[in-house]
């Protein structure tokens, strides 16, 4: 049987205290949207709906950069969850298979857990996942009839016997796209909120004698975000999972409880990772690569043997080969350092292309930009950069070719030879010591 996703992403999040829509609100570097949209996604759907509301055409382009087929159904007006739900009727046209409701204010559903439902599904009309909760608080109650549940209660609507209850509604659903909007029309908003729940239509199937099931997971999986505490607790949660992955897949950590990932983090095995490192989205380390301290890695790769750090910072669009090295206050942005390549200390190397075991020197600055286009710095293999060497791109500095130190290059250099440019020093005798005794004068008079 084939599934879909419905992902609800339409909420304000007045909790937040935010312009921005709760679901773009960040875990891992990445929008609680893009969390949720990738749990589903290890269930291979063949449609996914994402329900917009406020902010819409923000929360559909973020929608769009984790999956471009995503569809987009658009709820005006929040009238409850089963209008919500209602509004990908129209995307979901003509698709007879089964649909997980899914909320993109819980970002940590397992993979596992869904496919569990979707195993439940050959047994019932409809799966709801719910969880036994320490604080029940104000969830709503799965209230069940032997092995079957019976209803769902929302807490406003509940009795005294019925918030007794611990078994609690996380939301999630699955059901056949079919029943899925005949029991939505049979909603009604006759309730404490005067809104459309969808949890109503459990009850609805149970008086047209279909059967509901339910999948339990653990409380922390249903965890949503309202609050900025709990998207705090919410990365703190992610964070410790993720280190805890990586160590037991055979990364060394030498101070987890300090190393940050990203949702997308890859790391291979027997990498070592250094304290104080900070990986943004889209970073790939190779096995047997080395993050020093106080490192900062975002859409990069390093390959196998490379060394980054301590204190360097990888941007977008950077590829280390194997055996490179970065060192110690070191920028490099868009840019391809080939197997070998030293860049050890002080530098930044942006927008170039540096060959094969070159040498670029402290200070070095590929000066790339000319206040309105980048420009690009072509090093050859075997290269040595001087130290202290501005190379005014675009610039080519050819193999095996040398700058001296404080040139700056603003031609291209052949393989093989040796650019300088600076002026030539000049030395006064005495003056020094002259110039030094007047200023001194000058600063005591002052004084």
């Amino acid at each position: 049987m084939s599934v879909s996703l419905v992902i609800l992403a339409a909420g304000l999040g007045s909790r937040m205290n935010s312009e921005l829509p709760k679901v773009l609100h960040r875990i891992a570097g990445a929008p609680l949207l893009a969390h949720a949209m990738r749990a589903g996604a290890t269930l291979e759907p063949e449609r996914v709906v994402v329900v917009t509301g406020h902010e819409a055409a923000k929360v559909a382009q973020a929608a769009r950069m984790e999956n471009p087929d995503a569809l987009i159904a658009h709820q005006a007006e929040q009238l409850g969850t089963a209008h919500a739900v209602a509004q990908a009727r129209a995307a979901l046209e003509g698709y007879s298979g089964d649909v997980v409701i899914l909320y993109g204010d819980t970002p940590f559903i397992r993979p596992e857990t869904l496919e569990a439902m979707l195993e439940a599904r050959a047994r019932h009309a409809i799966v709801i996942l719910g969880f036994d909760a320490a604080d029940p608080g104000r969830y709503g109650r799965l209230v069940m009839a032997g092995d079957r549940l019976d209803r769902i209660v929302e807490y406003n609507d509940a009795n005294d016997q019925e918030r007794a209850i611990t078994l609690c509604n996380s939301g999630v659903i699955c059901t056949s796209a079919e029943q899925l909007f005949e029991l939505i029309d049979a909603v009604d908003n006759k309730n404490a909120k005067g809104e459309y729940y969808l949890t109503d239509i459990v009850a609805i199937a149970r008086d047209r004698g279909l059967s509901a099931g339910v999948v339990t997971c653990s409380e922390a999986e249903t965890l949503g975000i309202n609050t900025r505490a709990e998207l705090a607790a919410a990365e703190a949660t992610f964070q410790a999972r993720t280190r805890a992955e990586a160590l037991e897949n055979g990364v060394t950590l030498t101070a987890p409880e300090t190393v940050f990932f990203a949702l997308d983090t890859i790391i291979g095995r027997d990498a070592i990772i250094g304290p104080n490192v900070v990986f943004g989205p889209g970073v790939t380390v190779e096995s047997g690569a080395e993050i020093r301290a106080f490192c900062d890695l975002e859409g990069c790769h390093v390959s196998r043997g490379a060394v980054v750090g301590p204190f360097a910072r990888l941007r977008p669009g950077t590829e280390l080969a194997e055996d490179v090295r970065v060192g110690n206050f070191v920028e490099v942005k868009n840019a391809i350092l080939d197997a070998g390549a030293k860049v050890n200390h002080l530098t930044y190397i942006g927008d170039a292309h540096v060959g094969e075991h070159a040498n670029i020197g402290a200070g070095t600055v590929t000066c790339n930009y000319d206040g309105v286009m980048k420009h690009r710095t072509e090093i050859g293999a075997h290269a040595f950069i001087g130290s202290d060497t501005m190379l005014v791109a675009p610039v080519r500095v050819g193999a095996n070719a040398v700058t001296g130190t404080g040139s700056v290059i603003t031609e291209d250099i052949p393989d093989g030879a040796l650019g300088i440019a600076r002026a030539r020093q000049e030395t006064k005798p005495g003056l020094g010591l002259r110039l030094m005794e007047r200023l001194r004068a000058i600063k005591a008079r002052k004084g």
